[in-house]
């Protein structure tokens, strides 16, 4: 059944603590988080669902990343995101085999050429999960493939785990080079770092200090009816780059007052500067008019300033001025930013970090694209196996 009643909500009284599944919490395997819950309130407009009832992500692009669950939640019910269609296995059937078909690439490539909506907002409907033709196998054979299911997709996601773990480790440990060496920090005689207070807390007495709106101007351009190049983004882990992406980000078809970023600007979501949401641009195109792209003086090398305020010890200073009511919504004023003490190294050592670091990110970007790669075919084995088994192409023991 897709999108039954849950008549046990019924027996809840105003306030009863219940499981509560956003989006964001619905993944596969490790990534899956039980913890959040919700008072329970009739006027909640949540998906009511049970445990062990199958949750089935329906707007793309989450869709098609297949991050179908069974909801192993800790209380007798819970309360989804709307974003999501609800399956109830029938009497005799394992919904383990529910969650593994709606993972397969049948399912996936059918649904996909069956959304509806515009853009970013085109979703599954409950009639093509209703209607999708599952393989037709008694409930022993079901737990038996489902068995075999889960211990060999069980060590592929445990591999993906160790993959994703070795990428945040080498992140870590980039951003804490760029770090010291942006900062000009040294390690004391008993390998102990410098307490850090404030972006020039122990940079070298040869260095000189500034502030942001001395040496970076806000530029006004904007692309009018003629844009100079394609739409860019800002990424925590690149910086400004080529939009590639088919979701988020999207130009509106207006563009017009879209802000140009020209090789050499810093570009800044102002939004997202806690996350490393800036850097400076090599490419020619526009951003989102509510980003900022800056001029920067010539007493600064663009390759240093981009590692600069990308490194942790800016990313947390910007989390610390950053204002707003929202987690994810923290923005630093262009008033605050124009305030932010900037070291002003000289320009021939400025040179020298830069090309360091330059070489040190290539290093580490070639590593993690290695780690991509391996991460790719580990994920395009297990869907396949996982297709090979639901279809009945592959035989389980």
């Amino acid at each position: 059944m897709v999108n039954p009643a849950t008549t046990e909500f019924s027996q809840l009284d105003e306030g009863d603590s219940v499981a509560f599944m956003p989006l964001e919490a619905i993944w596969p395997g490790s990534k899956c988080d039980y913890s959040r819950t919700l008072p329970w309130s009739p006027n909640l407009s949540y998906v009511q669902f049970r445990r062990g009832d199958v949750l089935v992500p329906k707007i793309t692009p989450t869709f098609e990343a297949g991050r179908t669950i069974v909801a192993d939640i800790p209380s007798r019910v819970g309360l989804a995101s709307t974003e999501v269609h609800v399956v109830r296995a029938n009497e005799g059937a394992d919904p383990r085999f529910l969650r593994y078909t709606f993972q397969s690439q049948p399912f996936l490539d059918e649904g996909a050429n069956s959304l509806q909506g515009v853009g970013n907002l085109r979703r599954i409907t409950p009639r093509f999960v209703q209607d999708y033709r599952v393989l037709d196998a008694s409930a022993e054979v079901q737990a038996v493939l489902c068995d075999y299911l889960d211990r060999e997709t069980g060590e592929i996601d445990a591999i993906i785990d160790r993959l994703d773990g070795l990428a945040e480790v080498l992140r870590y440990r980039a951003a804490i080079v760029s770090t010291r060496q942006v900062c000009g920090l040294f390690e004391s005689h008993d390998g102990a770092q410098r307490s850090v207070h404030s972006p020039l807390a122990g940079i070298p007495e040869h260095w000189g200090r500034t502030k942001f709106g001395y040496d970076f101007t806000e530029s006004t351009e904007r692309n009018g009816d003629h844009p100079p190049g394609p739409l860019l983004s800002i990424s925590e882990y690149r910086g400004v780059e080529l939009n590639t992406r088919t979701e988020g980000q999207q130009a509106s078809l207006d563009v017009s007052k879209y802000r140009v970023v020209r090789p050499g600007q810093l570009a800044a979501n102002m939004m997202w500067l806690n996350h490393g949401g800036l850097g400076v641009s090599s490419l020619t195109g526009y951003i989102s008019p509510d980003y900022k792209a800056f001029w920067i003086s010539d007493r600064f090398e663009p390759r240093y300033v981009h590692h600069l305020f990308r490194s942790s010890r800016y990313i947390d200073y910007f989390a610390a001025i950053a204002t707003g009511v929202r987690p994810n919504a923290q923005r630093v004023t262009k008033t605050v930013l124009d305030a932010t003490p900037v070291p002003l190294p000289p320009r021939d050592e400025q040179v020298r970090i830069a090309d360091e670091l330059d070489e040190a990110t290539a290093r580490v970007d070639a590593m993690l694209t290695k780690v991509a790669d391996l991460k790719a075919l580990l994920l395009e084995r297990r869907a396949a196996l996982i297709t090979d088994v639901v279809t009945g192409k592959k035989e389980v023991a």
